[in-house]
């Protein structure tokens, strides 16, 4: 490319004030084949514009889970807090992500106790005292996603679940704390899987973050335990997904053979996940939601 043409990242700006310096410093990298060291493909590098428009779906979507706070207690149906979810996003110009998202069929996931993820809300599913929560919304404006899930604790919870809750969410942040530009995704990898397993809980593998903003899912893909220094460069302007999923048991999961979506423990014991999006900056990480 041309020092004087656009830059390939759509700016609008000319590639030597843009991302001249930035590709090469990518290309002086050595990477270990190895470690599976790569570099990150362009179509995943975000403009200031994107960033922005990320930024304002995000505030949409911290806004449902912030309202699920007032709503969740017990005697409450995940399908009442999954038409709240909805009803919020449309009115503030929205989308609901998950909604017809390849055949789901509501607008939020509600994952309650055994439930690793993609929990479907219904009428049956009551909250009951006790009961840990998650509930992961994506929300859609403008053509750009944010992503984000928190946990919620129903009534008292005993100790063993707000510990596994807590520790589950220490492993995000020890996550997002690992997420540096010019590092490898794999610190985040071990950042989380490292501090799950020193208190004695197990990382599901069958399932991680991801990539999102201009669509839903994209590169790169995040585990949440892995080896520091390997996988995908993190650098400025991408941004993706840390969601650890942790379980008090066994880290297998199966997939509900009637509804396809829903995922639960194989060992039927308590599963927790936090989640927020992250954009990778010229000096460490920033959270856009959460």
């Amino acid at each position: 490319m041309n020092r004087n043409d656009l830059c390939w990242c759509g700016s609008g700006k000319k590639y030597k004030k843009c991302h001249a310096d930035f590709d090469e410093r990518i290309a002086s990298i050595r990477y270990d084949v190895i470690k599976g060291q790569v570099r990150p493909p362009r179509k995943i590098i975000n403009n200031a514009a994107d960033i922005e428009g990320i930024r304002r779906a995000a505030v949409i979507n911290d806004g449902v889970l912030d309202l699920m706070d007032t709503l969740v207690r017990p005697g409450v149906d995940t399908e009442t807090l999954d038409r709240a979810a909805h009803d919020y996003i449309v009115e503030r110009g929205g989308i609901p992500a998950c909604l017809g998202f390849e055949g789901f069929p509501k607008s939020i996931c509600t994952s309650i106790n055994n439930v690793v993820c993609h929990g479907i809300p219904s009428k049956k599913d009551v909250l009951k005292e006790g009961d840990i929560l998650n509930v992961d919304s994506t929300v859609i404006l403008g053509g750009y996603y944010a992503d984000a899930s928190r946990m919620y604790l129903v009534g008292k919870v005993p100790a063993a679940a707000e510990r596994l809750v807590r520790v589950t969410k220490e492993c995000m942040e020890r996550g997002i704390a690992a997420a540096q530009p010019w590092h490898f995704l794999g610190d985040v990898s071990a950042a989380c899987g490292d501090w799950a397993h020193a208190n004695g809980y197990s990382v599901v593998t069958a399932l991680g973050g991801h990539g999102v903003g201009k669509d839903f899912h994209m590169e790169p893909f995040v585990a949440h335990e892995g080896e520091a220094g390997t996988g995908m460069l993190m650098v400025p302007g991408m941004v993706f997904t840390v969601e650890p999923m942790i379980n008090a048991g066994k880290y297998d999961v199966t997939v509900d053979a009637d509804d396809g979506w829903t995922v639960r423990t194989k060992d039927h014991t308590l599963s927790a996940q936090w989640e927020k999006t992250i954009l990778i900056t010229e000096t460490g990480a920033e959270v856009l939601s959460s």
